[in-house]
């Protein structure tokens, strides 16, 4: 059994259907443009590449060349799209453990890499491409951050390896001067200290959570029940615009809410 996942491949390759991959990038990201329900759409994804010159990003990390890497291809979405009515969607598969950690990484700017495929994505969407994230494995730190956060609807599949947090639970707990036992207690209680799909539903942050009888290898049923959903999120955003205030409405978000509320009163 592979060390790392390959979720994120797997359901790239089944919701592209074997379109013609986009040139041009690392090994380690996937792109490809299809048509989704008469919609232009383009995937994305981020994959582990056991070759990758950067030892630190060989397991489905994102790390320099992928966030460079995204930035093109979206940025490349962008311009393509300019004078067109009708924006392609830009769908971002998550399955990503983690931004990737080194000296390498540090010393040649990550942070760089990171901010310009988040940057490229906002843009994107501020551009009136629909940008959905669909969570099929883990959404960690930084790496969530640069693919997949700035969408204007998150999709999640339910199953207990698709997790979204700031960070691994033994580094959490190393951070947080607790065992991996007590901070999964501490999580019961505190929704933002969890890492499972319904902890973080409850921050009103998901437009949609899915049961798929396959996770690792979608099934038939399984692909039309996702592309079903994909259609209706991007109609959705099409539909209410492009903005994130959908994000805000869960109970758990409520000092969020009021703080947003009282900063435009006074400003």
């Amino acid at each position: 059994m592979s060390a790392y996942s390959l979720r994120g491949l797997h359901w790239f390759t089944a919701l592209s259907a074997g379109a013609a991959p986009v040139a041009g990038l690392p090994a380690s990201l996937k792109v490809a443009d299809v048509t989704l329900e008469q919609q232009p759409v383009r995937f994305i994804a981020v994959v582990a590449d056991p070759a990758n010159p950067f030892v630190r990003a060989r397991n489905g990390e994102v790390g320099l060349l992928e966030g460079w890497g995204l930035a093109k291809a979206v940025d490349e979405a962008i311009e393509a799209d300019r004078e067109q009515s009708v924006k392609r969607a830009l769908i971002a598969i998550v399955d990503v453990p983690s931004q990737a950690y080194g000296r390498r990484e540090e010393a040649l700017g990550i942070h760089q890499a990171l901010a310009a495929a988040a940057d490229s994505y906002a843009r994107a969407r501020l551009a009136g491409h629909p940008v959905i994230g669909l969570l099929v494995g883990k959404a960690m730190s930084g790496a969530f951050l640069a693919q997949g956060y700035q969408a204007n609807r998150l999709i999640a599949l339910r199953d207990p390896g698709v997790m979204v947090h700031a960070m691994g639970k033994v580094s959490a707990a190393r951070v947080t001067l607790r065992s991996v036992e007590e901070l999964e207690a501490l999580a019961a209680s505190v929704p933002p200290m969890a890492y499972d799909i319904d902890s973080y539903a409850s921050l009103g942050l998901l437009w949609e959570t899915l049961e798929v009888s396959q996770i690792e290898q979608p099934s038939a049923d399984d692909l039309t029940q996702v592309r079903q959903c994909l259609s209706q999120a991007i109609a959705d955003v099409r539909t209410h615009g492009r903005d994130l205030s959908g994000r805000l409405g869960a109970s758990n978000r409520g000092a969020s809410s009021r703080v947003r509320q009282l900063l435009r009163e006074q400003w």
